[in-house]
Order: structure tokens, then sequence, then C-alpha cells
């Protein structure tokens, strides 16, 4: 090989390693976040995924600031993981509270969206009053004939945590409390899954987000004393079950600054249109939906026949001022914005209640408001109102008493053993009481439950 050819080659090899070197530079400066952005995480609801973060977030890294990493499941989850620092956003479909455990915690509004009574879309009912809606969920009224339906059993599903901020805000408006027990034998780990449960059962019934169910051919949103929700619904206060969505920031968490970046930038027309496309109202457009809220709230609770105690209203610790938001100073505004933090369950609460929900659905029992985790509890049929909303008992309006003792009619995921425990009783007592050679029932069996 000549001398002139080896020059060459040493020229073309050392050509081409400086081709890679600037290569890798030029790669690793388009993966590099923009000088001054950083990382979040965001976790919540999945309802708050799909209608806030999904598209927002892929515009906030579109813009430049860096990536957001969404870890959907639950509001609890998230609430829960901005107070100990694993978060730095967290999505609910709730406001605060006023719980002190995590009062640290700023709750601000960020968009409006539509709280639907879905069930499955081959099911022909085709309106719920205020009233019934409430009747189904306190155990009232169980049969789908009884709305104007077909003769079946209304299956009502839930989420098993009442922190849930879906089932939490749909029992404030109808009950006036949001950790009010409510009549419904299915519990799901959160809303995604009990959509997917609905799905599959024309009797179904459970509340989900507009935004969430958006699209889903499978499932279908019942009108509300006549109102359908859509989004233009929900802008003019027409349909009744609107809320705010927030997001859940720490003031003292280590990206605090970054955090209430990105709530400033759904404040810009890129962030509002995301909203938009997914049937989200942004937060500034719906300020006259905030200035009705308390006689909205009024007019459901004398319409549905609930007695409140308390309406939980948090108070101005933590709040925090929106100053860009054009109509922040308004008395209305300032009633909603709620801000206190209270984010997470009871310990007791984050122990056993989501212990015996496995996979998407489960049983689980409650035994006092103080602990009640929207499990599956029916009212007693003689306490209705008022103050009976803290005797809320798990087989009351299945129980009946007759001369020889007291009677239950066995309802669909009844066991022997559930029996026995709502009633305080031996499985081997309802054996014998009943003369049965094993611990099979039959749906609609009744069956005696005490001695006398």
């Amino acid at each position: 090989m000549s001398v002139r050819l080896v020059r060459l080659l040493s020229v073309a090899l050392f050509g081409a390693c400086l081709s890679t070197v600037a290569l890798a530079k030029t790669q690793h400066a388009a993966n590099k976040p923009a000088q001054g952005s950083s990382s979040l995480v965001w976790r919540g609801d999945d309802a708050t995924a799909n209608a806030v973060m999904s598209e927002v977030s892929a515009a906030w890294t579109k813009a430049g600031h860096g990536r957001v990493e969404l870890q959907p499941f639950n509001t609890a989850s998230g609430i829960d993981a901005v107070s100990n620092g694993t978060a730095d956003l967290a999505g609910s479909a709730r406001p605060s509270d006023g719980s002190p455990q995590n009062a640290r915690l700023t709750f601000t509004p960020v968009a409006w969206n539509g709280l639907v009574i879905i069930t499955q879309a081959s099911n022909p009912i085709s309106n719920l009053t205020l009233k019934q809606v409430h009747d189904i969920y306190y155990g009232k009224i169980h049969n789908w004939s009884e709305v104007g339906g077909r003769n079946a059993p209304i299956d009502v599903y839930a989420v098993a945590s009442p922190g849930d901020g879906i089932e939490y805000s749909l029992r404030s408006l109808l009950f006036g409390r949001g950790n009010q027990p409510v009549a419904a034998p299915r519990l799901y780990v959160n809303t995604r899954k009990l959509e997917e449960g609905i799905a599959l059962n024309p009797n179904g019934l459970g509340v989900a987000m507009l935004a969430g169910i958006s699209g889903n051919s499978k499932l279908k949103a019942i009108p509300i004393n006549g109102r359908a929700a859509t989004p233009a619904n929900i802008a003019n206060g027409s349909y009744p079950l609107f809320v705010p969505l927030y997001l859940v920031t720490n003031p003292a968490g280590p990206k605090a600054a970054q955090a209430q970046a990105f709530i400033d930038f759904l404040q810009t027309e890129p962030a509002k249109a995301a909203l938009r496309r997914h049937d989200v109202l942004p937060y500034q457009d719906g300020m006259q939906l905030a200035a009705m809220d308390d006689a909205r709230r009024s007019t459901i609770l004398a319409e549905v026949g609930a007695h409140v105690n308390h309406i939980p209203r948090p108070g101005n610790a933590g709040e925090r001022s929106q100053a860009s938001l054009a109509a922040v100073n308004t008395v209305a505004a300032a009633q909603l914005r709620t801000t206190t933090g209270h984010a997470s369950r009871p310990a007791e609460e984050r122990q056993s209640g989501l212990d015996h929900v496995e996979g998407s659905v489960a049983n689980v029992s409650v035994s006092s408001l103080g602990h009640a985790r929207g499990s599956a509890t029916t009212v007693n049929t003689a306490q209705t109102s008022g103050t009976a909303f803290r005797g809320v008992r798990a087989d009351a309006s299945q129980t009946t008493t007759q001369a020889g003792g007291k009677t239950y009619t066995v309802s669909r995921g009844d066991t022997l053993s559930l029996i026995a425990k709502r009633h305080a009783v031996e499985v081997a007592q309802l054996r014998e009481w009943n003369h049965l050679k094993s611990d099979q029932i039959r749906l609609g069996q009744v069956l005696r439950v005490s001695n006398q």
C-alpha cells in the first residue's frame, strides 16, 4: 500500500470519528430538556388524566418545558404521593375536605367537566331525575322498572374509597357530604375499572366523568332531569352535575416552582385548546358556574329531600392566589377556590380499605361513617332521611321482620358467611334455622336470620 493511500485512509477515518462525535452531541442536545426545565411526576385519577393531563402535558413538552410522567390510578393515591413527595402534581375531581392531615397542600381548580351517571349502551333507560339517582344510591330504588326501564335489578357500582374524586363529588352533591355510604355492592379500585365492569353488564350503573367516557361506544351517559351531559349544557349550567377539576401541589415540594409553572401553562391558549378537544371547559371560561355553585347545591339537596348537618367548606389556610385568572377577584370564585389540603386517607383506611379490593372488584364493609370507604351499604327502610344517614347498615333494605324472627332476601353477590356477619350470627345458626345442608344459597332466597 502506498504512502499516499495510507494518508488518505487516515484522513477519512479521522473525519468519520469527528462526524460520529458531532452526531452524538447533536442527539444528546436534542434529547436534553430545555435549560431551566425539569421532569415532573403527575399522579391521580384516570378521568383527570384523560381530561386534562394527556394532551396538555404533550403541549407542555412541545413548548420546551420538559417532560411530565403520568401515573394514573386514583385520586387518593395521587394526593398521598404529592403529600409525601413522590409526585409533584396530583389530579382530583374534588376539592379539599378541610382535613388537617395535609393542610400544606394546595388545590387549584383548572377546568370544569360533568359527572355522568353511566350504564351499558344497550340499556334502554333514557332519563333519570336527581331524586331517582339519590334514591338508587341510597338503597330505596332497586329495579330499573321503578325508573321507567325494564324489569331488572339495578347493579350499582362504585369506587372503593369515597376519597375518590368522582365518587366524593357526586355524594357531596346528592347527600351534602362526600363520605356518604351508598348501596353499591360492586366496588372497584378506580373509575377505569368501574367503566370496564359496567360495559359488560346491561344492568350496571355508576358514576364517571364525561371526558372519561367520551368516544366509548360501550357506555352511555344517562340524561339527568331531561338534560344531556354535553359541553354546552355543562358550560351554561343547565346540566346539574358539573364539577371543577383540580391540580394539587405541595408549596414546600422540591419542584414547587415547576409545578406552579405547569398550572400557569394551563391558562395559555395551547393548553385551553387541548382541554376543549376533550370536552373539558377551561376554568376561566366557566366562572359563571362558580357564581351559581351554592344555589345549585341547595337546589339539588331540596329536590332530593336530603337533610344535611354540614357541607364541608374548607377554610382559608393555605389558600393560594391565581392573580392571572381574569375573574379571580369575584366572591364566587373565592368561595370555590378550595385550597386547604387534606390529601391523604386515614392510616387505617390505607391499610385496610383497599386490602380487600383485588384486581377490579371486591366487597368492603363499613361499620361507621368515621371509617367509611364507600362500601356496599344499604339503607334501613325505616330510616331514610335526616340523622338516619348515620345509621346506614349493610343489610337493612333486604331484611324484614315476621312472626318467628327476621328474614333476609338473598341479593346478588351474597354468601352465607357475609349474611351471617351482617346479622351478627354464626353460619352454623343460619344453616340450622333454614335447614340448609351446605353453604349454597340462591338469588332471591328468603333466609331466616334471627331466632326471635
